[in-house]
């Protein structure tokens, strides 16, 4: 089974964090697990959080085990471990922000069935085939979505890398992981904290259209940003 790669190094504490939410369902198979999931495996109560931890913890970079690295996405075991996430006002408020700053751009902004905010930045926008540099055209998008994350500074930030189907796996993989980071990177230097931040790269391996036309394999190059905000332990 070919697994996506991570390549952001977290701290200890959050490392400790996620080895705790995993305690909570002990040996229970994680392989389906991944980081930045979409909104379908996305972690969303206590045992789902626990149980994206410990997949996360055997993440790779470059599919070497002797090179495993645990990653700031290692965030999502602890949001999970709480209870998942919270909308509200704030939340709904940033929604209706992008929604008018991405009119007619082609970006997708919506509520995920967990209580994320999700934006599915496409390729018109995004990246050219085989770049990981971000257009200008996804700054217009970037810029304000900054802005909306230091407005609401409680909440956690996971960005998600993919490619088409274009190249193979040895190549497809750390471009999709890139194409987060540089969109991390956007973001950090606009006031976002990186410790908010994680991000993960899918490869070809989640695609939403189909890789045999031109179409299809450019919605399949995209970016998804996914932002909660942790509900408090009951």
């Amino acid at each position: 089974m070919r697994h996506p790669h991570v390549l952001r190094n977290a701290t200890l504490g959050l490392a400790l964090a996620a080895m705790a939410a995993t305690s909570l369902v002990g040996c229970a198979d994680t392989s389906n697990f991944t980081t930045g999931s979409r909104t379908g495996d996305t972690a969303a109560g206590a045992g789902a959080g626990a149980l994206a931890g410990a997949a996360i913890g055997r993440a790779t970079s470059g599919g070497n085990p002797g090179r495993s690295t645990v990653t700031g996405a290692l965030a999502g075991a602890a949001i999970g471990a709480v209870g998942g996430y919270l909308w509200n006002n704030r939340m709904e408020a940033q929604k209706q922000r992008m929604q008018q700053a991405t009119q007619g751009t082609g970006v997708e902004v919506t509520q995920t069935a967990d209580n994320q905010l999700k934006l599915n930045i496409p390729s018109d926008i995004s990246f050219d085939t085989g770049r990981a540099d971000i257009k200008p055209e996804m700054r217009g998008v970037l810029d304000p979505f900054a802005q909306t994350l230091k407005d609401n500074p409680g909440t956690t930030v996971r960005i998600v890398g993919h490619t088409d189907s274009t190249g193979n796996d040895a190549i497809n993989d750390p471009l999709s992981v890139r194409r987060a980071e540089s969109t991390a990177r956007y973001l950090e230097d606009r006031g976002v904290s990186s410790n908010r931040i994680a991000t993960a790269g899918r490869g070809e391996h989640e695609p939403i259209a189909d890789n045999n036309t031109d179409a299809g394999r450019a919605k399949n190059r995209r970016v998804e940003i996914y932002v909660g905000e942790q509900q408090a332990a009951r």
